[in-house]
């Protein structure tokens, strides 16, 4: 939202009328932001450093001392929130938590000489009337949210020295002066609860009450003199986000406050609703806005531009497999493969260097400035990934950004493989072209706009691409009856789900996919195939085989030693034993494949306990299922248009069950 300049008759007119607006008051440093109309405010009124030149002369206090007593940050701190009011103009020329008559210092302040002479009355009267039309543009909002909802919270935010303190001070002060707690006080205990919940790097948290009347400001004296209905929240943060000496800021300190600071006045102001304007159905997310930021649409379209033609899957897979597998079949332990790649159409340092250079900092909301940040970083990763398809520094940039199976992970694998063999019936058996007609079919019943054909240069026996939205079928391959219901479960039914959802969606970061995106996708697809009753021994088999195929390759770096070691001591077939070890070393070491085992236990164990169905918006990650839930709640989001979850009509295999539940989770 721009800001521009309104007077004040201009923004009293925009409240009156109910519409959103940003901007500053034309006669002050007063910064109004409304978002949306909800019944929560929260202000930073000593924000700001500014003071006008006439007073900069007179002032015997430089900008670091000024500095030292203001409140910097607090406007960034509550700016995910729906309606603020900051101000821009230093405490030193007018304090707006002081009545009017005192809000200009006479000539001291802390112990400290401000003015080298007293102000002129005239001097006095400009800062005055700064002060005053803060308060009456305050005062028709909170009469306009009044009006609208009943009962109305106000977050008062500022920030405190602590160094000088000789006692301990905790993190996050309520002062409760001026607050009816016999009223209140349920309230109160809510904040300060979920105030310490904030979690901070290396620093203990803790939320205490400050009774003492000599604190009580006079925003909360102003609003309790004037209406009956709004609960004023004065919170004085810790300056443990900057050094309030030097004015270094710390800035993982600063993000997380911002982000536990949107959760505390988000909750607490949705649990001031259900109790006090009897509106049950409340939450949170109800309590921020449901209009996008204009700076992470922005911010999403250009990231869409630059990175939608990068998909690992298409550089990565050989486009020479067929010839490949004859050549290996034929020279054995001579083989090394010399697989063939599409070539890149991306300049790494020019694609770095644009992604990096998107103003993400420009983003209020504290989740979705992380959610951003983390994509770029993992898109930074993947291009090291594809630039060096085919070398050495491949496996290195794979294990960074697909991992490695850890110990868990490996003993499940081994585990499944040494069961003892739990049979399933097949089925009638099928060639690739019909297959390819069933999967064709059902994508037609489920209304998926979306092409299926078959074609022999993929490693995979089916897999969804998204420009433009296609499964492909091995040609090569045979399926059994309960093998396609799989495909149809796993790759249109989660795959093919999420590649439409993410169509649908006005933030385009979801077609490219969220860091930790494969997963996620691919355990909720394997979860999928449970859940529709084709899950089977056989097909937990070739997942733990994909696993340990994976630690072989990184432990032997040799083709036909991983190839021989899933023949001889995994027991797998030869053709399947040369696509699951094509598949691990293709691109130079690809160890994505441990990841399909632990994603499905995963996804498997919490599904027990929330509802997944937002993870099918698009390519998303189970790490942002909070956000992901809230963004939907706020209509950022669209829910799932295609989320074909299947009725479970069916008995489960009491024996697979078990075998599942042995798992480590």
């Amino acid at each position: 939202m721009n800001i521009q300049s309104y007077t004040l008759e201009q923004m009293l007119a925009l409240i009156k009328r109910g519409e959103v607006f940003a901007g500053q008051l034309e006669s002050s440093g007063c910064i109004i932001k409304i978002e949306e109309y909800l019944p929560v405010v929260s202000t930073a009124i000593h924000a700001g450093h500014q003071v006008r030149n006439d007073l900069i002369k007179l002032c015997q206090l430089n900008a670091e001392e000024r500095y030292l007593e203001e409140n910097p940050y607090t406007d960034e701190l509550l700016a995910s929130q729906p309606i603020t009011l900051a101000c821009t103009d230093s405490r030193f020329e007018y304090d707006l938590n002081k009545p009017k008559s005192l809000s200009t210092y006479y000539k001291s302040a802390w112990q400290k000489q401000v003015w080298r002479k007293p102000l002129s009355d005239k001097q006095r009267a400009i800062s005055q009337a700064k002060h005053n039309d803060f308060y009456i543009l305050y005062q028709a909002l909170i009469a306009k949210l009044e009006s609208m909802f009943g009962m109305v919270i106000v977050f008062d935010l500022h920030a405190y020295n602590y160094k000088r303190e000789e006692v301990r001070t905790p993190t996050f002060n309520i002062r409760t002066a001026g607050i009816d707690i016999e009223r209140w006080g349920d309230v109160v205990k809510k904040f300060q609860a979920e105030l310490t919940h904030i979690t901070l790097p290396h620093m203990d948290v803790d939320a205490d009450t400050l009774i003492s009347e000599d604190k009580q400001g006079y925003l909360i004296t102003h609003t309790n003199a004037h209406f009956d209905r709004t609960l004023v929240l004065p919170l004085a943060i810790k300056k443990v986000f900057m050094d309030e000496l030097t004015g270094e800021v710390y800035p993982i300190v600063l993000d997380d406050l911002k982000l536990g600071l949107k959760h505390a006045f988000s909750i607490t102001s949705a649990y001031f609703q259900r109790k006090f304007n009897r509106r049950s159905k409340i939450r949170r997310a109800d309590m921020l806005s449901s209009a996008i930021e204009p700076a992470v649409l922005e911010i999403d379209a250009s990231l869409y531009r630059l990175a939608q033609k990068v998909d690992t899957l298409k550089y990565v897979n050989p486009t020479n497999l067929a010839s490949e597998k004859k050549r290996f079949f034929r020279e054995l332990n001579r083989f090394k493969p010399a697989f063939k790649y599409r070539q890149l159409p991306i300049d790494a340092n020019e694609f770095k260097y644009k992604i990096y250079r998107l103003p993400i900092d420009n983003i209020s909301d504290p989740a979705l400035k992380q959610m951003y940040s983390d994509v770029v970083n993992k898109l930074s990763e993947q291009v090291d990934l594809l630039t060096s398809v085919g070398q050495e520094s491949f496996v290195y940039n794979a294990l960074r950004y697909h991992g490695r199976p850890d110990r868990s992970a490996i003993s499940n694998a081994k585990f499944l493989l040494y069961a003892k063999e739990i049979p399933e019936a097949d089925g009638e058996r099928y060639d690739a072209k019909a297959a390819c007609e069933m999967m064709k079919q059902q994508a037609e019943q489920w209304g998926m706009q979306c092409k299926v054909a078959t074609s022999s240069a993929i490693v995979a026996r089916a897999m969804v691409s998204s420009l433009p939205a296609q499964l492909t079928v091995n040609s090569q391959a045979e399926f059994s009856h309960a093998e396609v219901q799989r495909l149809i479960q796993h790759e249109l039914g989660i795959h093919m789900a999420t590649t439409l959802n993410a169509k649908q969606q006005p933030l385009k970061v979801l077609r490219l996919g969220l860091p930790g995106a494969t997963h996620t996708q691919e355990g909720l697809a394997i979860l999928a195939e449970l859940h529709a009753g084709f899950m089977a021994h056989a097909r937990l088999n070739t997942l733990a085989c994909r696993v340990l195929a994976v630690d072989s390759m990184l432990r032997e770096q040799d083709f036909y030693l991983t190839f021989n070691y899933l023949v001889d001591e995994v027991g797998m077939d030869k053709d399947s034993a040369f696509v699951t070890t094509a598949r691990v070393y293709r691109g130079g070491g690809f160890t994505k494949d441990h990841l399909y085992l632990s994603g499905f236990l995963e996804m498997l164990h919490l599904s027990t306990t929330r509802d997944l169905s937002n993870l099918l918006v698009g390519k998303t990650s189970v790490q942002y299922l909070n956000l992901l839930d809230e963004l939907v709640h706020r209509n950022w989001l669209i829910a799932p248009k295609f989320n074909v979850t299947p009725v479970q009509n069916f008995e489960q295999n009491p024996s697979l069950n078990y075998l599942i539940d042995s798992l480590r989770h």
